[in-house]
């Protein structure tokens, strides 16, 4: 099994040439709607581990690369006022070559028949529009993908066998069906690719760094898939 790592929402970083967007706003870029808090910090952890590991270098709310090309949310409520060509010259600057890149190395693994086992690494707010979300630690998959099935089931297995007190959830908080850019890549790869989404609670970060003894734990349980 080769395993590709990837973390979509990396930075909130904007471009010079695109802060003009964010002036009335500057404090967006500090929240987990600009990126995911911890999550480069895990990605960093578990690098080691992968056979391809790569990662987004600008923030989402400029152009969401975990989304498809014709979602509604692929430009932020910042970005969606930029003219068609400058949403075509962001495109063709970041959300296409990140993902093809990734794209391109997962064909090459599956043309050596490799089965590949793609983690996309994320955190989420603990807390969102006054609602509680009830878990530690989220695996997002596609429950009609036998061996997507397998090892989210082994991952979950893994992680509470090391820390019984987590609470671990299957597609939570969000569906591992929904758009995003292993949905994509399932469609592309429908043989021996298996995408599964991470979804930390950022309850555990701190200063951007993700809690130490839940980092070391992933880190067991994803070198066992090995």
């Amino acid at each position: 099994m080769k395993l590709v790592l990837t973390c979509e929402h990396t930075f909130p970083d904007i471009p010079q040439t695109y802060r003009i967007l964010f002036r009335d706003n500057k404090k967006v870029l500090k929240t987990h709607e600009a990126y995911d808090p911890g999550a480069f910090d895990l990605f960093t952890q578990l690098k080691p581990l992968a056979d391809f590991s790569e990662y987004q270098i600008i923030g989402r709310l400029l152009v969401e690369v975990n989304r498809s090309v014709s979602h509604p949310a692929l430009f932020s409520r910042f970005s969606n006022v930029l003219e068609k060509q400058q949403k075509k010259d962001l495109l063709e600057a970041y959300y296409y070559p990140y993902r093809f890149k990734v794209e391109k190395e997962i064909g090459q693994f599956l043309t050596k028949e490799d089965p590949v086992l793609h983690l996309s690494v994320h955190t989420f707010t603990p807390i969102l529009r006054g609602e509680v979300r009830n878990c530690d630690i989220g695996i997002l998959y596609d429950p009609s993908r036998k061996l997507e099935k397998a090892y989210a089931q082994s991952i979950k297995n893994g992680i509470l066998k090391e820390n019984p007190n987590l609470k671990v959830r299957f597609n939570y908080p969000y569906l591992g069906k929904a758009d995003g850019f292993t949905t994509y890549l399932r469609k592309k790869f429908p043989a021996n690719y298996s995408g599964i989404e991470l979804e930390l609670n950022q309850k555990w970060v701190k200063k951007n760094k993700l809690d130490e003894p839940i980092k070391d734990l992933i880190f067991n349980v994803v070198k066992e898939l090995k």
